[in-house]
């Protein structure tokens, strides 16, 4: 824990430039800025700031940047309070090779800066609020505005399942009449 207070009081780069972090065949990170070996809470701290950074495979020079948010992520669930329920990784683990899989992927994608959007609104506003007389209306008025906007992502969520959903099954009548057409066929 120690070098995780020493290289994160460092503050962030003063490079324009992506900032690379080398993985080694013995599973360590290096970050190259610093020059020095970091641990997974080191990257999550980076990502935290707002860094730009990628991770390449020393051995092969493969970009695996997703791989190492994958395991910091995992690390995140494993302990205290996860973000994902065991019933939303179902979820997502079946969507996979799914016609549905880019649909999911951008709403996901969209909703979680949505709600990063909304997050940081809500700061400011309750920055304000600090000298406010009645801060109960303000978060009163606060819920009202964001509730239509959750309705109409969830509308168009829900709008791509049934398109799904009819598209399924027409192929499944289809299959149904061709079986019929097949054994009329056959007398």
């Amino acid at each position: 824990m120690q070098q995780v207070i020493a290289w994160h009081t460092m503050g962030p780069a003063m490079s324009e430039e992506k900032r690379i972090i080398k993985k080694y065949p013995n599973r360590r990170l290096y970050d190259t800025e610093v020059s020095r070996y970091i641990t997974l809470e080191n990257i999550r701290q980076l990502v935290i700031r707002g860094e730009d950074f990628q991770v390449i495979d020393k051995r092969s020079g493969d970009d695996i940047t997703r791989t190492i948010l994958l395991q910091v992520i995992s690390e995140q669930e494993e302990g205290g309070d996860p973000i994902f329920r065991t019933e939303v990784l179902r979820n997502i683990i079946r969507f996979y090779g799914d016609s549905m899989q880019s649909t999911v992927s951008s709403y996901l994608e969209l909703s979680l800066e949505f709600f990063s959007e909304q997050q940081q609104q809500f700061k400011d506003r309750m920055r304000r609020l600090i000298g406010a007389n009645n801060p109960l209306v303000t978060l009163r008025e606060l819920s009202q505005y964001q509730v239509p906007i959750w309705r109409t992502v969830r509308r168009e969520f829900l709008a791509n399942l049934k398109r799904r959903e009819k598209a399924e099954e027409t192929s499944e009548n289809r299959t149904t009449a061709e079986t019929k057409d097949d054994t009329t066929g056959h007398n």
